[in-house]
């Protein structure tokens, strides 16, 4: 190090030789760096020499050395030259080197002498050892103290997340996972916090859907066994009463029948293999066609639909899945229009949308309702009779639909005064 140093220093000074300030900046060198710096042409004239700025070291101080470390410089033939020598004062060595530099005469060359002593380092380094072992030791307490400390506030939550996981593995949804101390674990038990409260959900609604679809099923099938029962036991010689109870078969069939196919529409829509065939169509033409269908039904009954729809308006979705939806809609307003039996459809420009709307003016929905009639088996309220319950999945399959466009959807709707159902396309 203190060679590389010494020739660090000596590099400087030949950079600098010549310069105003080159004896300020030798001098620098010489008390920063603790060397004795002497400069002095082949002829012995003295360039540069400490003797007048530093009297402890005059410039023969180092004598005997540098006539030693010249006939040395001489004799390799070398530019430069290092080389460690005794010091008889001290009791130190000193590192010695000498260089030649340019001066302004081509033909005169300088010799550059540098002499910095070498103080026995074992002492320092006993010290340095001794010191380092000591902080080690302690570096390595304070290290395993933190990490301790650290791993703790880590695999306590980690800990208490696992357990909470083995009872939700066993199907106890109603379990709780404890934040950490650090956003991921926060995250981690918030996510299985949610996904706790959603599967629990799903696990009701399941056993919901069962249940209902176990009594759905049950009701039809119960009265075409009875019936089959009656006709085979007391109508089958009386063409009338055959005849009835026949057709209330052929009902209770074509209820099952949908509810089947509902079930399984509403399935294929949830789990995507529900595909879609979009095109562009005339919504006017679509819905005139649609409402053609209900004209006995209305006539009958005595409802009134009226369509309200521009005639050029056009949107680009699958034709037959939109006219389902316009068909439950409207099947659901049909069954709580209330005593005035009219239901406006409407379709009209929004924007760059066209807002498909259905309006009855029946019972309404109270506002605690709203957001769970999309969901399975739905009712809002109980003011329905046999003859217009439908298989209770119309809303699921219509919302169902409506995401599958990625179109918005929603429902306005007071107690008393009637529902808006609307979407976008």
């Amino acid at each position: 190090m203190k060679i590389q140093q010494t020739e660090r220093t000596a590099r400087i000074i030949q950079e600098e030789f010549g310069n105003a300030d080159f004896v300020d900046t030798v001098m620098h060198l010489s008390i920063t760096n603790d060397m004795y710096i002497h400069i002095e042409t082949f002829g012995g004239g003295v360039v540069f020499s400490p003797q007048t700025e530093d009297r402890h070291r005059p410039y023969y101080a180092y004598m005997s050395e540098m006539f030693e470390i010249r006939r040395k410089l001489i004799e390799s033939g070398e530019p430069q030259i290092s080389v460690i020598l005794p010091e008889p004062r001290t009791d130190t060595n000193i590192l010695a080197f000498a260089k030649y530099i340019q001066t302004d005469s081509p033909a005169n060359v300088a010799i550059l002498y540098i002499f910095t002593p070498l103080y026995p380092v074992a002492s320092t380094v006993s010290i340095l050892r001794t010191q380092l072992f000591y902080i080690m030791i302690i570096s390595l307490v304070f290290a395993f103290a933190i990490s301790f400390y650290l791993s703790r506030r880590i695999t306590k939550p980690l800990r208490e997340i696992t357990s909470s996981a083995r009872k939700f593995a066993e199907g106890n949804y109603d379990v709780s996972f404890t934040s950490g101390k650090y956003t991921e674990i926060n995250d981690l038990a918030n996510t299985l916090t949610y996904a706790a409260s959603r599967l629990d959900k799903t696990e009701t609604m399941q056993k919901d859907l069962m249940a209902n679809v176990s009594h759905d099923l049950r009701t039809p099938l119960t009265m075409i066994k009875s019936y089959a029962e009656m006709v085979r036991d007391l109508s089958g010689d009386n063409p009338d009463k055959r005849e009835a109870h026949l057709n209330v078969i052929i009902e209770e069939s074509d209820r099952l029948n949908l509810l089947v196919g509902d079930i399984l529409m509403l399935s294929r829509a949830q789990s995507g293999f529900l595909p879609l065939s979009k095109s562009t169509f005339n919504v006017k033409n679509t819905l005139s066609n649609l409402l053609q269908s209900y004209d006995l039904y209305c006539e009958r009954e005595g409802y009134n639909i009226t369509l309200i729809c521009d005639e050029n308006l056009a949107v680009t979705a699958d034709q037959e899945k939109i006219k389902q939806v316009i068909s439950n809609l409207l099947n659901n307003a049909l069954k709580y229009c209330g005593l005035d039996k009219h239901v406006i459809i409407s379709a009209k420009q929004v924007s760059d949308k066209v807002r498909f709307e259905v309006i009855d003016h029946g019972i309404g929905i109270p506002e605690s309702e709203i957001q769970k009639i999309w969901e399975r088996y739905q009712k809002a309220g109980a003011n329905h009779v046999r003859s217009t319950t439908g298989t209770g999945l119309g809303l699921s399959i219509v919302k169902e639909i409506l995401i599958l466009h990625n179109a918005r959807f929603g429902v306005k709707s007071k107690p008393g005064e009637g529902s808006t159902f609307w979407f976008e396309l």
